[in-house]
C-alpha cells in the first residue's frame, strides 16, 4: 500500500519566513506493507474492545460523579474546596476514537 502525506520541509518553512509567504508543503510517498485487516471480514474484535473500553469509561466517570454528589450532599455541613479539589473527573472517551485507530 502506497500513502501519500503532505509535509513542510525545514528550508520551505525557514524561505518562507524570509520572503515573508506562505509555505508550500512537499508530497511525501510512503510505502507500507499491511499483514493483517482488523477490520477484514467483518472482525468483531475491535468492536468489542472500544465497547469495553467506553464502558469502563461510564463506570469511571459514574463513580467519580458519584463520590462528589455525596461530598456535596453531606448534611453534616459544606464542603471544602479541597476535597472538592481532591476528585479528579476525567473527560469520558468515546468509542470512535478505538475503532478510528484500527
Amino acid at each position: 500500500m502506497t500513502l501519500g502525506d503532505l509535509r513542510y520541509s525545514t528550508r520551505s518553512l525557514t524561505e518562507a519566513t524570509f520572503q515573508a509567504r506562505r509555505p508550500v508543503p512537499q508530497i511525501i510517498r510512503r510505502r507500507v506493507d499491511v499483514y493483517r485487516f482488523p477490520r477484514h471480514n467483518r472482525d468483531r474484535g475491535i468492536s468489542r474492545a472500544s465497547t469495553l473500553e467506553e464502558r469502563r469509561s461510564r463506570q469511571r466517570l459514574r463513580t467519580r460523579t458519584g463520590l462528589l454528589r455525596r461530598l456535596l450532599n453531606t448534611p453534616a455541613g459544606e464542603l471544602t474546596l479541597e476535597a472538592a479539589d481532591a476528585i479528579e473527573i476525567p473527560p469520558p472517551k468515546h468509542r470512535h476514537g478505538t475503532l478510528w485507530q484500527a
